[in-house]
């Protein structure tokens, strides 16, 4: 395996449509404010969550169960900023829609941003052939309530190259989270 440049991120979002929407250079400021950085790096592709969270709450007193998930575990939220309780998290969904190559794995890894703040995002693979909007869970390490930033870096894919084409690809399996729009919640 071997991980892919910036070159290659840029060729396969112009003529396969990698990545929309797409941002071919590191956006680092806008309208003249300073933000956690976006779009492609030397090696990989830091992407933005949406403006749409689904934040944890435990008023229920549910078990979490990854067979059973309760949706009622969570507040919806939408805003430019979205406020996750300590010791708790947030989904959310990549502002950006991928479409993974036959040949390739991405591995999603927080930015150290916001791990430096105690805010950590789940490390996710997107197997060859999968396709939608990443859901990316961010947790909040901290004894202190901790804000995520909509619309601006929160996340890094890195794209690694196979030496040969996978036998079987996600969409081949038919994966339950192909094609998923939004915030997706556990399913089995």
């Amino acid at each position: 395996m071997s991980i892919k440049s910036d070159k290659w991120i840029r060729r396969m979002a112009a003529e396969q449509g990698l990545i929309e929407p797409f941002e071919p250079d590191q956006v680092k400021e806008r309208d003249g404010r300073r933000l956690v950085s976006y779009g492609v790096s030397s090696y990989g592709y830091d992407v933005r969550c949406s403006d749409r969270f689904k934040i944890f709450t435990n008023i229920n007193s549910a078990v979490v169960d990854p067979k059973a998930f309760d949706s009622s575990s969570f507040v919806d939220f939408q805003g430019d900023v979205c406020i996750i309780p300590p010791n708790s998290f947030a989904l959310a969904a990549t502002v950006e829609y991928f479409r993974i190559p036959r040949d390739v794995l991405t591995i999603c890894l927080g930015k150290s941003t916001y791990a430096r703040c105690g805010i950590i995002v789940n490390v996710t693979p997107l197997e060859p052939e999968w396709e939608g909007h990443v859901t990316l869970e961010f947790s909040n390490t901290t004894p202190l309530p901790a804000k995520i930033y909509a619309n601006e870096g929160v996340a890094q894919m890195l794209f690694l190259g196979a030496d040969e084409v996978c036998e079987t690809s996600y969409k081949d399996r038919g994966g339950k989270y192909w094609g998923q729009r939004g915030v997706t919640l556990p399913k089995t």
